[in-house]
């Protein structure tokens, strides 16, 4: 994940103010499942909850499903959250049905707020099936599996001057991990400059599109339900050859993919079992079913 911020936040959003985050349609969605979204003003590495669906994220009840009920979700952003020009906005879904895997996003944002707020406490956004953290394993139709990790999750103080967790709350442990997830994303691939229309690709799944209601904005980290992969705005390189920083490429007869760092190739990461790389666009790779 990287330190270093976009030179131009995707969106602007007002403490207290609603805002809406919407999802691209036709992703695969998993039979739903537990989805938080959160605030960070450390690139990520403390992130407070400021919205959480559980059970059942894009669809109205249980479902096997694969095709999403709910593309949209508003509400609103905490009063007490810090005004910054350097936060970050988080997405993180855990899904019900399928391989144990992790989907999240992360874009740069901007907030105001004119109460004057220091700090905001909230539960600690938690990833789980992702190294460190605990399996939650398919729900087989008791939607309430994994909940309790999300509800005895820590508290923890995000603010623009530092973030650690609440002293009153014992830090959170978990046991080791049974994953046969995919990859995490690699490093912080955070929203490239937005185009007039405020949007961005990002790594994640499925594409989120963020709206503040004041002023208006939006972001969009992308990921339709089977994992996608993107970049800023390069095309592909073959391997060995020079290549455009932010690229991606699929490789090994498609069963995996690279990202250009810098102009070298990354190793390969590896699409989840039963999946193939698919390359969308030239800085756009998906994992998804053959």
């Amino acid at each position: 994940m990287s330190d270093v911020p976009w030179p131009q936040p995707v969106a602007s959003w007002t403490a207290g103010q609603p805002v809406t985050v919407g999802f691209q349609a036709d992703g695969a969605a998993h039979g739903g499942g537990h989805c938080q979204f959160a605030i960070s003003y450390d690139n990520g590495k403390t992130a407070a909850i400021v919205h959480k669906v559980m059970e059942h994220c894009f669809f109205n009840g249980p479902s096997n499903g694969n095709s999403a009920e709910v593309l949209e979700y508003t509400f609103t952003l905490p009063a007490d959250v810090p005004a910054s020009s350097n936060a970050q906005f988080i997405w993180i879904w855990t899904n019900a049905v399928g391989n144990r895997e992790l989907y999240t996003g992360i874009a740069d944002i901007t907030i105001a707020n004119s109460g004057g707020s220091n700090s905001y406490t909230g539960k600690s956004a938690i990833y789980p099936n992702h190294a460190g953290y605990d399996t939650i394993p398919e729900f087989n139709g008791d939607y309430t599996t994994g909940v309790s990790l999300f509800d005895n999750a820590p508290n923890v103080v995000v603010s623009p001057g530092g973030s650690a967790v609440s002293p009153s709350v014992p830090e959170y442990t978990s046991s080791a991990v049974e994953s046969t997830s995919v990859p995490p994303p690699v490093g912080h691939t955070p929203a490239p400059k937005p185009s007039a229309e405020s949007t961005v690709e990002s790594t994640v799944e499925p594409t989120v599109e963020v709206t503040a209601t004041e002023p208006p904005a939006s972001v969009e980290p992308t990921t339709p339900a089977t994992p996608v992969y993107t970049s800023s705005a390069p095309t592909a390189v073959p391997t060995g050859s020079a290549c455009a920083h932010g690229a991606l490429q699929c490789v090994n007869s498609n069963a995996g993919f690279q990202q250009c760092v810098w102009g070298v190739w990354s190793a390969t990461f590896a699409c989840a079992s039963g999946t193939v790389c698919q390359q969308t666009s030239p800085n756009a790779v998906i994992c998804g079913w053959p």
